[in-house]
C-alpha cells in the first residue's frame, strides 16, 4: 500500500454536510508524526441520461499552520457575500422567476424632454 493511502486512513474526527447534489466531509487525520491537518471534500452527483450516476471528487488539504490565515480569508468572503446578496438563494434552480427577473425589460425612465410644454401663465 502506498504512503498516501495511509495517510487517507488515518481520520480521526469527520463531519459531513449534504447540500444538494453536492456533499461536503471534513476530515481531521493524522500524519506518519501523529500531527493533525485537515481535509475538506467535495463530492458532486452526476446523473447520466440510461439512469447511471457518478461522483466528482474535489479535495484540498489544509495544514495547522494554515488554519488562522485561511479562517480569517474565508469569514471575510463568507461577511463579503452576505454584506453584499443577503443569505436568500439567487439561482435559476431556486427561484421559478429567476430568468423572467433577468430577461424582462425594465421601461425606461421617462426624461423630461418627453413631456410637452406647458405654459403656466394659461392657468
Amino acid at each position: 500500500m502506498r504512503d498516501n493511502d495511509m495517510l487517507e486512513k488515518e481520520e480521526i474526527f469527520s463531519k459531513v454536510l449534504r447540500a444538494g447534489r453536492r456533499t461536503y466531509f471534513f476530515d481531521v487525520r493524522a500524519t506518519k508524526a501523529e500531527d493533525y491537518y485537515i481535509t475538506i471534500t467535495e463530492s458532486k452527483k452526476f446523473t447520466e441520461e440510461d439512469g447511471s450516476f457518478h461522483f466528482k471528487k474535489h479535495k484540498i488539504y489544509l495544514y495547522k499552520e494554515d488554519f488562522a490565515a485561511f479562517r480569517s480569508i474565508l469569514d471575510e468572503m463568507t461577511e463579503y457575500v452576505l454584506d453584499s446578496k443577503g443569505e436568500e438563494v439567487i439561482s435559476e434552480r431556486h427561484q421559478k422567476d429567476f430568468k423572467k427577473m433577468f430577461t424582462e425589460k425594465t421601461p425606461e425612465p421617462v426624461g423630461t424632454e418627453s413631456f410637452t410644454d406647458v405654459n403656466f401663465e394659461d392657468i
